[in-house]
């Protein structure tokens, strides 16, 4: 009775459509791996405890609301989905063991990407050596694209270096006697927030807006009134943190607690998350920061992935989540387009070739991707005004005018 049943139910899902069916599901013949069958196994590594668990966790739930969409849907070619987690621990030797195991031990059909490019590199090092595709959500330091890799692609607007391209234009182009003369920069010791607020440096100084401090501090450290004594003494008029969430609050707090006042205020990373405006008590009233991505655009599926989110985990969607629905979203339509989605190395690569050489719709925007896989586009600005974020620039995406000069604190 049971081998009966079980009969008619492969003949079920072979009427349906939901996966492919053919005479190798006779005992004894071999399948190719397009056509087994079971869930299509997504491994991801990411930093859900330690120095980088806060936007961590928010990739996570990004990746969890693309599966959620997807396998409502009937799954990638008619398979569902299964994400399988490892926490990295923010340790980068971690994240190589995580994604070893889950290649050659879970045996996952595809990978995506962890956060931070201080764990990107590696990650990207084991799925290079593997021929998997790796897409990845918050690697965008230069040094990741110099690597090398062939098969890794940025899902985001632009690197890291060009996050602060649309306020730079904004700054460099204001009346000579409005354009600040002075900058004081304080980063994390991390490539990718190093690269957001050096970027701005170089194009800032090259436009002669001088440097007045530039701090690099460790990802441990929380006593940041030191860097914010040194930025009161130069009385700069412009101040920017290349951060993540904690060291952004802790920056702010230090300066604020000091009465440090300058005329623009930014900061990279921290200032998109729902948490900040509260961490920093108060103090977020013209805040800008880069962003790749807004709830109220209508890019394609951005408000249905909002909603989803909502529904998901009873909060707003933030950037770090919308960055992990990115990466599945490219991925997705690589699938969907080259009908494969088997970790050997001919299906690896016609999925990466197929990324390479297309443009995407995605939550924020079309992405497409140069030779080393870095996305063609350019990240917005926000800015805090009447508690309220808006964006600010470009001028064709923007709900609200720049505040400049910034409130004091």
């Amino acid at each position: 009775m049971a081998r009966v049943l079980k009969s008619l139910a492969i003949i079920s899902i072979c009427t349906l459509g939901l996966t492919a069916c053919a005479k190798t599901d006779e005992p004894g013949a071999a399948q190719s791996p397009g056509q087994q069958q079971g869930p299509v196994k997504i491994g991801i590594s990411l930093p859900l405890t330690g120095d980088f668990s806060e936007p961590g966790k928010g990739i996570q739930e990004g990746y969890q609301v693309w599966a959620d969409r997807v396998n409502a849907k009937g799954g990638l070619l008619g398979r569902k989905v299964e994400l399988i987690f490892r926490d990295d621990a923010s340790d980068p030797n971690r994240v190589s063991s995580d994604y070893e195991s889950l290649i050659t031990q879970d045996k996952v059909n595809l990978v995506f990407g962890p956060f931070s490019s201080r764990l990107v590199i590696p990650a990207a090092k084991v799925a290079e050596s593997y021929n998997m595709l790796f897409v990845e959500p918050a690697g965008a330091a230069k040094e990741v694209f110099e690597q090398g890799f062939k098969r890794l692609f940025y899902a985001a607007p632009a690197i890291a270096g060009d996050h602060y391209n649309y306020l730079a234009e904004y700054i460099t182009k204001l009346p000579d006697d409005e354009k600040p003369k002075t900058a004081a920069y304080a980063s994390l010791d991390d490539p990718f927030a190093q690269g957001t607020a050096y970027g701005l440096r170089d194009k800032l100084a090259a436009a002669g807006i001088k440097t007045v401090v530039d701090e690099v501090y460790p990802p441990e450290t929380t006593d940041f009134s030191p860097i914010a004594a040194k930025i009161a003494a130069a009385k700069p008029d412009i101040v920017v943190g290349g951060t993540q969430f904690e060291d952004s609050v802790g920056l702010v707090r230090a300066l604020q607690e000091l009465k440090v006042q300058p005329k623009l205020a930014a900061f990279s990373t921290g200032p998109t998350l729902a948490e900040f405006p509260t961490a920093v008590k108060g103090a977020v009233e013209h805040i800008v920061s880069p962003v790749g991505w807004s709830a109220t655009a209508t890019f394609t599926d951005n408000q249905e992935m909002v909603k989803r989110y909502k529904e998901m985990f009873k909060s707003e969607a933030n950037e770090d989540a919308a960055n992990g629905y990115t990466v599945g979203q490219i991925v997705e339509a690589a699938v969907n387009a080259v009908k494969c989605v088997d970790p050997t190395k001919e299906c690896q690569d016609k999925l990466a070739d197929h990324i390479r050489q297309g443009t995407f719709d995605t939550i924020v925007g079309p992405l497409s991707f140069d030779d080393q896989g870095r996305p063609e586009q350019a990240h917005m600005i926000q800015q805090y005004v009447d508690g309220k974020i808006e964006i600010v620039l470009p001028e064709e995406a923007k709900t609200a005018d720049i505040v400049y000069p910034k409130k004091e604190w």
